[in-house]
């Protein structure tokens, strides 16, 4: 029985993305796993517009449809055709999505990258690694991008 048999990987189209994916695409082919990507474009409609205008909800399905449409393009062109994949989108946080996307599918692994923020840039911006760390329902493996030359 293969202990890694849901593997679910979130993107956001980064080199620290592609060299999660790589990882995840190694381990799907020694145990035969199927991969989950999932692609977060988290929009807050209360933030976006505070002066009072409404936007339209086309904006938010056009968003939807491209994130989806970038996904599907990244997929293709960087998971190998004998790899079992399913890609997804989502609106919410990174952290939350990528949570509720572990549990929903029963995920085994969660490999992702990560860009090794320190300092101020951590302290402002956070991590969405550790966040999802914290409160994953699996082991979640963390692979950052090989440094430039």
């Amino acid at each position: 029985m293969s202990p890694f048999k849901q593997i679910l990987v979130p993107v956001d189209f980064t080199d620290h993305s592609i060299a999660a994916l790589d990882t995840a695409v190694e381990l799907a082919r020694a145990f035969d796993s199927k991969l989950h990507l999932l692609h977060c474009y988290p929009i807050q409609p209360g933030g976006i517009s505070p002066y009072g205008i409404a936007i339209p909800s086309s904006y938010f399905a056009e968003i939807q449809a491209a994130a989806a449409k970038h996904l599907a393009e990244w997929q293709k062109e960087h998971v190998p055709a004998d790899i079992r994949v399913d890609a997804q989108t989502s609106s919410n946080t990174p952290s939350e999505s990528i949570v509720e996307k572990a549990n929903e599918i029963g995920a085994d692994l969660i490999v992702m990258g990560t860009r090794g923020l320190s300092g101020i840039k951590h302290v402002l911006l956070g991590s969405v690694a550790e966040r999802t760390i914290r409160f994953a329902p699996c082991p979640v493996m963390t692979v950052q991008a090989p440094e430039d030359d």
